[in-house]
């Protein structure tokens, strides 16, 4: 059993393995198989959106998916999203401006708290950048609650960003 941790998933092709920021057991990568784990029957639609996910190398909006997938139009890729986040393939956060980005989930059977992780906000350039070798802050909250996601954004300057204003 291998076990290793990287950061975060980018230019991701078929059969290449990815991790979430916990030590885990590899998984596979492959887009078909990631369906199936999750009972979510391969279409082409669902393929093609899958792909430009695992693909991504941040969080993506269903615009941007949109503009990748010139195929596909906005309402396919919607209930795509919907049924991929039913089913823990995905899990979604606010990106600092109030817009919804999707991104692969990593845990090994369902997205749980522990898959998720901070992310950064540049208010320059309006980028999203993944922390997940960052795990997210402990919270006690009382039992009686069921916490199924957490939105962790920080926001401010990026050192690209941060360089050009001293440049």
């Amino acid at each position: 059993m291998t076990i290793i941790s990287i950061p975060c998933v980018a230019n991701i092709k078929n059969n290449r393995k990815f991790v979430s920021k916990y030590p885990v057991i590899l998984m596979n990568c492959d887009p078909i198989h990631i369906m199936e784990r999750a009972d979510v029957k391969p279409t082409s639609n669902r393929l093609l959106v899958l792909k430009a996910l695992l693909s991504a190398k941040c969080p993506l909006s269903l615009i941007e998916i949109e503009t990748t997938l010139h195929t596909l139009e906005r309402s396919s890729i919607l209930r795509v999203l919907t049924l991929f986040h039913a089913h823990d393939i995905v899990h979604t956060i606010e990106d600092g401006r109030g817009i919804t980005k999707y991104e692969i989930c990593h845990g090994d059977i369902s997205c749980s708290i522990e898959d998720m992780h901070p992310h950064f906000y540049c208010e320059k350039c309006n980028q999203v950048f993944c922390f997940e070798n960052i795990p997210i802050p402990s919270i006690n909250i009382p039992e009686e609650f069921n916490v199924r996601s957490i939105n962790f954004m920080l926001k401010g300057t990026c050192p690209n960003c941060k360089n050009k204003q001293l440049s």
